[in-house]
């Protein structure tokens, strides 16, 4: 199924209509969806996929070769022994002046780890044959950290080459639905704290019974697909995988702070800090102020979260009860799963979803450029806080995931939390937004109706 990358496939096709060569650069974590969105694109188009391996280069260019000669029906370049990859790009270029040609190299980062100066001999390959051909290349990867040395930092030789780039991320839960349209609300939002918005993890969680005989058969059975995914996801990106789990397994914990973290860990927070800002890089991991910080990067109130839902439920869930999984215990960790999923995962998941629904606000006549969360240096939080940097819009959210209806004491909370928050406090007009996943009392339905900052969406 291909949903949800209608913009990145509208990059690429602008690159493919450039006049003259283009060079992208796509990257993002394993199973994401890359190699799916490259092919949708390539349909119809003259393209050459090549998939790299971690064998040796002589063996990676031997496959590329022989992919090249298949391409164009050359059967001397099949037969001819070649230790250089230069004529290889050189047929290729030639081959282009009749038709614009798309060139993937997919997992490109292997070459890279196979010889340390293949960026330098790309380089001159873009330099001297590609960039004056009627050629897209594209170059793809899924280690990140790989992808980013060897072609997007300032001292990578490929610096500065490159006409696009593409990080691709995981889909928005607005498109999730569109996997499986059978499933009730609730069933998506629930199934979406568990897989995220990773393609793959969605299409094989994808079910017919409850929730949880899901999670049984695809993640804490030994033999499944997800028992041990993010193990795979970091053993190639990081050295110190052990350090990383404690990190991961410390967040998932509930330790958002620098101080807790170290604490927790009993390890100084300048120790800790190499550590998160690799997570982070990787996209897994994100720094988090209260959303009306005019200077975040200098913020004292920063709290660290796990942003991928998978990886924070596999840390909360499975990697602390893995002696009891590899031990068949798996009646044991499921049982004590069911207690705490809703309260501990999936009621803080809906927050995510009702703080990405809040941008819909902008229907009802509400100016707003930013939606986050705000928390003071007391025990105040509040789940939404949107508002309109240029202009006097503040929108104050709560999120409520439970069976019971919700009344009129949730406006009062809110509103009296509002105050805590400073930004333009005597000239700003206030909204209230409630989301609730089991609707409101009648009482609370009347106030609305008789008030035109109150909204109340039954979500879930």
């Amino acid at each position: 199924m291909f949903i949800d990358r209608d913009k990145e496939l509208a990059v690429l096709e602008t690159e493919y209509a450039r006049k003259g060569a283009a060079f992208v650069v796509i990257y993002g974590r394993r199973r994401i969806g890359k190699t799916t969105l490259i092919n949708r694109f390539c349909e119809n188009k003259k393209a050459i996929y090549f998939l790299t391996t971690e064998e040796n280069e002589d063996e990676n260019r031997t496959s590329f070769k022989n992919l090249v000669a298949a391409a164009f029906a050359d059967e001397l370049l099949e037969s001819a022994a070649i230790d250089s990859w230069i004529p290889i790009f050189k047929i290729i270029a030639k081959e282009s002046r009749n038709e614009r040609l798309v060139l993937v190299i997919d997992e490109f980062q292997y070459l890279g780890k196979a010889n340390k100066a293949f960026p330098s001999v790309m380089q001159k390959v873009w330099d001297e044959i590609l960039s004056k051909a009627n050629v897209m290349l594209i170059l793809c990867g899924s280690l990140i950290n790989m992808m980013t040395s060897q072609v997007l930092n300032y001292d990578s030789p490929l610096y500065g080459r490159r006409t696009a780039q593409i990080m691709l991320k995981q889909i928005d839960f607005s498109h999730c639905c569109e996997f499986n349209k059978d499933l009730t609300m609730e069933e998506q939002i629930e199934q979406y704290a568990v897989t995220g918005g990773v393609p793959k993890y969605i299409q094989i969680f994808d079910r017919q019974g409850d929730i949880y005989s899901s999670i049984r058969e695809h993640i804490l059975s030994s033999g499944s697909f997800l028992y041990a995914e993010p193990e795979f996801l970091l053993q190639k990106e990081v050295s110190e995988i052990g350090s990383y789990f404690s990190v991961l397994k410390t967040i998932a914990a509930g330790n958002h702070k620098l101080g807790r973290m170290a604490s927790a860990l009993e390890v100084s927070q300048s120790g800790l800090t190499p550590y998160l800002r690799t997570l982070v890089e990787l996209d897994i991991i994100e720094r988090e102020v209260p959303i009306t910080e005019e200077h975040p990067e200098k913020s004292k109130m920063g709290l660290y979260r796990i942003k991928d839902n998978f990886i924070a439920f596999w840390f909360k869930f499975v990697y602390p009860s893995k002696s009891m999984l590899e031990s068949e215990k798996i009646q044991f960790v499921e049982d004590r799963l069911r207690q705490n999923f809703i309260d501990n995962h999936v009621s803080y998941v809906y927050e995510d979803i009702c703080r990405e629904d809040t941008w819909n606000v902008l229907s009802e006549g509400i100016s707003i450029n930013r939606v986050g969360r705000w928390w003071g240096s007391g025990d105040v939080e509040i789940d939404i806080v949107a508002y309109d940097s240029t202009g006097n819009d503040m929108v104050f959210g709560e999120c409520k995931y439970s069976m019971q209806r919700k009344g009129l004491e949730i406006i009062n909370k809110l509103q009296e939390k509002a105050k805590a928050v400073d930004w333009k406090k005597e000239t700003r007009r206030e909204h209230y937004l409630i989301y609730a996943k089991s609707g409101f009392t009648d009482e609370l339905l009347e106030y609305a109706a008789q008030r035109d900052d109150v909204i109340l969406k039954q979500f879930g």
